[in-house]
């Protein structure tokens, strides 16, 4: 699989999830105000695991283009 593939799989995951979270927003304003973890709405749980998810898709990505590059020396 080409690393271009790759690279825009892993976009389309992150739209996704981003497009789903912003479908939520549009959709249940009030789901968003729900207490989770600790006290924290469920609207800030879900931007911090937005985040988490773009930095995973990121060394997901970096690991991808690494096995590459050990692939086009030998």
């Amino acid at each position: 699989v080409p690393i271009n593939r790759v690279g825009l799989a892993l976009f389309g995951v992150y739209v996704l999830l981003y497009g789903g979270f912003m479908g939520l927003v549009l959709v249940g304003p009030d789901l968003l105000a729900t207490r989770v973890l600790g006290g924290v709405n469920l609207a800030i749980a879900c931007g911090l695991g937005l985040i988490v998810a773009a930095v995973a898709l990121s060394v997901i990505y970096i690991l991808a283009r690494a096995g590459r590059s050990r692939d086009s020396r030998s």
